[in-house]
């Protein structure tokens, strides 16, 4: 008899929530392509390669998406977000990096990505229009605009999504 092969292991993404000094209490979203979350926002990101840091992870992806440089990249926050329904799940970590001064988001990636717009923190998409990760940072109560990690008070590191 065969056996059943062991469920696939979640992913390891890099979120990042890129702010702008030009765009106040704004940050960068776009908007995805493809199969899966296509028609959700979504921030600049994606898989965590061997031996990179997070940093430099949230700054390779930011420019590779947006043409954007980073500078003061730091630890956000990390979502643990499982959609069995979809085969999905990732531990996503979120970085936030500022934008250079002058700086504006070009898409580089038409093919995954609509486009990118600054768009206000209080006036965000609502919930179910935001892509896994996002949805989960929103209702962790992260603000990108505090340095307090307050919104991890009490995180057990789960969100089942439908």
């Amino acid at each position: 008899m065969g056996e059943t092969p062991p469920p696939p292991r979640p992913g390891i993404g890099v979120g990042v929530v890129v702010t702008s000094p030009a765009h106040p209490n704004c940050v960068l979203l776009g908007k995805r392509k493809g199969s899966l979350g296509a028609g959700t926002y979504q921030l600049p990101g994606g898989h965590l390669e061997f031996g990179e840091s997070l940093a430099d992870c949230a700054a390779r992806e930011t420019l590779e998406e947006a043409a954007l440089r980073l500078r003061n990249v730091r630890f956000a926050s990390a979502v643990n977000a499982v959609c069995a329904a979809a085969r999905y799940h990732y531990v996503t970590v979120l970085m936030k990096g500022e934008a250079e001064p002058g700086a504006e988001p070009r898409n580089r990636e038409p093919e995954k990505n609509e486009g990118w717009e600054w768009v206000k923190w209080d006036e965000f998409p609502p919930a179910d229009q935001l892509f896994w990760a996002l949805r989960c940072l929103r209702e962790q109560g992260y603000n990108p605009f505090t340095e307090e990690l307050d919104h991890l008070k009490g995180y057990t590191g789960s969100h089942q999504l439908a």
